[in-house]
């Protein structure tokens, strides 16, 4: 197991980050690693820049991810990038919306669980864990549509920077 595993999640308000970063620190969670999580919602009412630090792994004592430490920064809103790319590290990896990928949805609003399923990809914990998560997470209503944008995520060749 990997020492700490850095993600950074930013997007602006009503994108559904904080939903994100509470289904990663589920997941990391229900997969056995201890996890911390810190959320900055700065003008999120507004449509203003959200983001969350989640780290996980064997051992975690501080929530926050130090400048050029992240192992992946998730970015539901591409224009959120350049406020944010200094926290990642050298061999980081940046995973930004794909051209085109919002039309691969059904629902538009489901972007921030198909980011989850890009990012999934590269990270120790087992699809069955992120269904159960997804499925405990959303509302039921919900549940059928936001597993399958996980899917597409999760199955894509994307561009991850």
């Amino acid at each position: 197991m990997k020492k700490v595993n850095n993600i950074l999640i930013v997007g602006l308000g009503g994108q559904g980050v904080l939903l994100a970063s509470d289904v990663i620190s589920m997941a990391a969670f229900k997969s056995g690693y201890d996890i911390k999580k810190s959320e900055v919602h700065g003008m999120s009412q507004r449509g203003g820049s959200v983001t969350t630090h989640i780290r996980f792994g064997s051992k975690i004592y501080s929530p926050l991810i130090k400048r050029g430490k992240a192992d992946f920064i998730v970015a539901l809103k591409n224009s959120e990038i350049e406020r944010v790319k200094d926290f990642l590290s050298s061999d980081g990896k940046m995973i930004g919306v794909p051209e085109g990928f919002l039309n691969k949805l059904e629902n538009k609003k489901t972007l921030n669980i198909a980011m989850i399923g890009i990012l999934s990809k590269y990270l120790n914990i087992s699809s069955k864990i992120w269904e159960k998560v997804i499925k405990e997470t959303v509302p039921s209503k919900f549940q059928q549509l936001n597993l399958e944008a996980f899917e597409i995520g999760r199955e894509g060749e994307f561009f991850i920077g």
